[in-house]
């Protein structure tokens, strides 16, 4: 039967038909994409914004918590000053040129005050007249210069700084205010009754500080250019803020009168009313703001001062904050052009495979950035400064970090405090980013705890509560960590599931270790701290399983065996030179053997200080307190051998005494007899007293403060309490030892290196 041949008016529709159904089908892959590519942008613009407002919203919060703690350092110190004055004023209320001696000493040695004054009450100094008010001012060229104030026309008696301390009897802190008497310039003052010996208030002393440190405080280091802090009163008036012509001149509110935005009142009146938040304001020229407040709160458990009532506020720009994401935003906007004309190109052309090897570079690139990232941030968390400590010489310490991939989940840290050095190595489960993520939250855990924590199961209990909250892909970390008393050698340490540490010296042995959980594996585990002595001389060496567990071609693992081999044939090298030579040998053994897992060493050699002895006296007290004018010559006696200036001599000797007699009266119960041997040594470095006893044991420096609000006499020897130790001395350790208490306070002589 013949085939019956196509119509070709059909055919060409055929055709046609194909090509549009083509054509439809090239656009509708097309359109999709597009599509597709806005909103996955979207999203990721969404995302990115929200992460960037968290990112801000934390690193305000941050902010106000900086500064919060940097005013309250400088308040603290300042009621501090002021409580040691005005008992020493009281000492002196019959000498009025020792009340000048008294001041010019607190002066010269607190460049923060602008100057000092005493409003008395009237007649109080028959001589005197009515109006006695001597203040003394820094100038210039630094001298003191005194003068008297008080007058008909300057009567003090009615001005808040003396009349509200004479009424309430506490300590005060007013109002910002122009001194046109005094100071010259603006100006807070902290003013605290001075009390007579039947106890009643006979005049107030003043500490006049400038504003200008408060606006230096705020305006450094903003997290973006345009961001401003400012800071107000418990009245409402701006004390600092980038306009310095409106400091103390305008309030709050009338300075945001001119603000449409309802939204600024209300937080006007939080602030003001001591709240703390955030709030979104618009501008008169449309620009948005971000607004982050809070009071400026103190610890009045630290402290007998009240709240401040000032309150500070962060102010962020919406258009710098996102200015970069806009930038990013267009320039994907101008890639997703791009790859839309080349999306057309490549179905024009069906090179698939061009398009998968482009996506596959993209996310490779992608990829490689952030690691390159990662890998920044984990070497500037390291500590790779060696030698850390140039300027002891009982310390020296030697690290290395080498991961397997740009970025690894191996930690180590030290830090030096109160003559006590930190350390520790970990070694997080994984590896790659997630385990950097991890391992980077683990260190700066770890830091904040050292800052305020000595124990070491304490600090590893907390850092176990914090990895096990929300772990849900189950990461734990294997840690160490290290408390070494740098005077006695007395080694205390905790051990979560990690490699023991050798101990190199005479001989190499691992440090015997308990065995405990890893961090992250259960939030309720109790950890035990264990101790030994760490003779001079000895080197101990920390690892991660990556330097045992290396394998070369033949999967054979270095070993314990190999390490200790290493360790034992250098273990009188100095750190840097035991690391090196385990690097060595690791690559010689590996040879081109892709490397599997992290490796980590940290060495640390203990040695005495090296620096000679130049004085060395000691003295032998009875539990007497008659005997602490004895104590004083001897401090006295050795604080000029050394040449320290008088005022340095005078806080020395204070701190030294408060430490005798807080041993006298706690550490020996009343009616036992007892010993304290006071040993001084110096060298060119520093100056250290060492306090010894056999008494009870007592820790001075978890000894309460005396209340200072009392008189003089109620308060007895000892008032200043361990803030006096603390302020004068630069770093004070308490170790028990044996059946004795030991306590080494230490001061920087003026000739030492930093």
């Amino acid at each position: 039967m013949p085939i019956k041949p196509i119509n070709p008016i059909k055919l060409t529709k055929l055709k046609r038909w194909y090509r549009s159904l083509q054509t439809r089908s090239t656009l509708a892959i097309i359109i999709t994409a597009g599509v597709l590519i806005e909103v996955t942008s979207a999203v990721q613009y969404w995302y990115a914004r929200k992460g960037i407002r968290e990112e801000v919203e934390r690193r305000a919060v941050g902010e106000l918590k900086v500064r919060n703690l940097e005013i309250e350092k400088i308040v603290n110190a300042v009621e501090s000053a002021s409580d040691y004055t005005v008992w020493m004023l009281e000492k002196s209320l019959d000498s009025p040129a020792e009340q000048a001696s008294v001041i010019e000493k607190i002066l010269k040695v607190n460049p923060n005050l602008v100057g000092c004054g005493i409003g008395f009450k009237p007649y109080y100094y028959a001589s005197k007249g009515r109006w006695y008010e001597p203040y003394y001012r820094r100038s210039d060229d630094g001298s003191i210069q005194s003068m008297q104030i008080g007058s008909e026309s300057h009567d003090y008696v009615t001005a808040d700084w003396y009349a509200v301390p004479m009424k309430s009897g506490k300590g005060y802190w007013t109002e910002p205010y122009y001194d046109d008497a005094g100071g010259k310039e603006l100006m807070i003052t902290y003013a605290q009754p001075i009390l007579d010996e039947k106890g009643n208030a006979v005049a107030v002393f003043g500490m006049d500080i400038s504003l200008d440190w408060l606006t230096k405080t705020l305006n450094v280091n903003h997290f973006y250019p345009s961001s401003f802090n400012l800071v107000v009163s418990r009245t409402g008036k701006l004390m600092a803020c980038p306009v310095e012509s409106l400091v103390m001149r305008r309030s709050l509110m009338e300075v945001t009168t001119k603000y449409k935005d309802t939204t600024v009142n209300n937080v006007n009146r939080k602030m003001l009313a001591g709240e703390s938040g955030q709030a979104t304001i618009i501008d008169d020229q449309g620009e948005k703001n971000y607004v982050f407040f809070a009071p400026i709160s103190r610890d009045t458990s630290l402290t007998a001062g009240e709240q401040l009532g000032w309150s500070m506020a962060v102010v962020c720009s919406d258009s710098e904050i996102y200015r970069g994401l806009r930038q990013v935003g267009f320039n994907l906007m101008l890639l997703m052009i791009a790859g839309m004309a080349l999306l057309i190109y490549i179905l024009m052309r069906t090179v698939r495979g061009y398009r998968n090897l482009q996506e596959a570079n993209t996310e490779r690139e992608r990829m490689n950035g952030e690691l390159g990232v990662a890998k920044r941030i984990q070497h500037a968390m390291l500590p790779e400064k060696f030698p850390p400590f140039p300027e002891r010489g009982d310390i020296d310490i030697y690290a290395l970090q080498n991961p397997a991939r740009q970025v690894g989940g191996d930690l180590y840290d030290y830090l030096l405090r109160d003559e006590k050095l930190f350390f520790c190595v970990g070694d997080v489960s994984g590896k790659g980013v997630p385990a950097a993520m991890v391992m980077a939250m683990a260190q700066s855990v770890f830091r904040l705890l050292v800052a305020r924590e000595s124990s070491p199961e304490r600090i590893v209990t907390q850092m176990n509560e914090l990895l096990t909250h929300d772990n849900e892909y189950n990461i734990f970390i294997t840690f160490f960590i290290g408390v070494l008393d740098l005077p006695t050698g007395r080694l205390r340490y905790c051990n979560a599931g990690h490699k023991p540490p050798v101990l190199l010296g005479q001989g190499s042995d691992e440090l015997p270790c308990t065995p405990n959980l890893p961090l992250g594996a259960l939030p309720d585990w109790k950890y035990c701290v264990q101790e030994t002595v760490v003779e001079p001389g000895t080197t101990m060496f920390l690892f991660t399983d990556g330097l045992t567990e290396a394998e070369n071609e033949a999967h054979e693992l270095f070993s314990k065996k190999r390490m200790m081999q290493s360790l034992t044939a250098n273990q009188s090298q100095a750190p840097h030179d035991i690391v090196t030579s385990m690097t060595d040998a690791v690559k010689t053994f590996v040879g081109d053997t892709e490397q599997s897992d992290d490796l980590t060493m940290l060495a640390i050699r203990y040695t005495r200080s090296n620096t000679d002895v130049q004085i060395r006296r000691t003295l032998t007290l009875h539990n007497d307190i008659a005997e602490v004018p004895v104590m004083a010559e001897f401090v006295d006696a050795v604080c000029e051998e050394v040449k320290l200036d008088a005022s340095a001599v005078m806080q020395v000797n204070l701190a030294i005494e408060e430490a005798v007699v807080n041993v006298m009266n706690y550490a020996y119960p009343s009616g036992t007899q007892g010993e304290i041997t006071l040993l001084a040594e110096a060298d060119t470095r520093q100056l250290k007293f060492i306090l010894t006893d056999s008494g009870k044991p007592f820790d001075p420096t978890t000894h309460a403060e005396v209340d200072t609000t009392l008189s003089a006499e109620k308060r007895g020897i000892g008032g200043l309490g361990i803030h006096l130790m603390r302020r004068y001395m630069d770093s004070i350790n308490y170790e028990r030892i044996g059946d004795q208490n030991v306590l080494t306070l230490c001061r920087k002589l003026n000739n030492s290196p930093e």
